[in-house]
């Protein structure tokens, strides 16, 4: 699955989601900035399938149903790797499954 990090989370993060995966940060992409709705169309141009966020808004900013982007939001009480890093395997272990909605919340 082709996977983008938001800009909110750790670049080392890419590392735990598997190696079966294209993970780019938004950082890489040049798209620091972009507002949600603009980062989610040029997701939807590069083929993004899916994004990884700590960005709680997200789901009540945006009409998520007009993009084709699964949306994974972490959510912690921080945004540092060693915090994050078992939440990004349980991402993996969905994809890899394929158990997963649109929006999906992990804690």
């Amino acid at each position: 699955m082709k996977i983008l990090l938001d800009e909110n989370l750790p670049h080392m993060l890419r590392f735990d989601l598997g190696a079966q995966h294209e993970v780019y940060t938004v950082d890489y992409m040049g798209w620091i900035g972009k507002k949600n709705g603009e980062l989610l169309g040029l997701m939807t141009w590069k083929g993004f399938e899916a994004l990884i966020t700590a960005d709680k808004n997200l789901e009540y900013q945006q009409n998520l149903d007009k993009f084709p982007i699964v949306v994974f939001l972490l959510r912690a009480h921080d945004n540092l790797h060693p915090t994050l890093q078992p939440l990004a395997r349980l991402v993996s272990e969905m994809i890899d499954k394929g158990e997963y909605q649109r929006m999906n919340i992990i804690e």
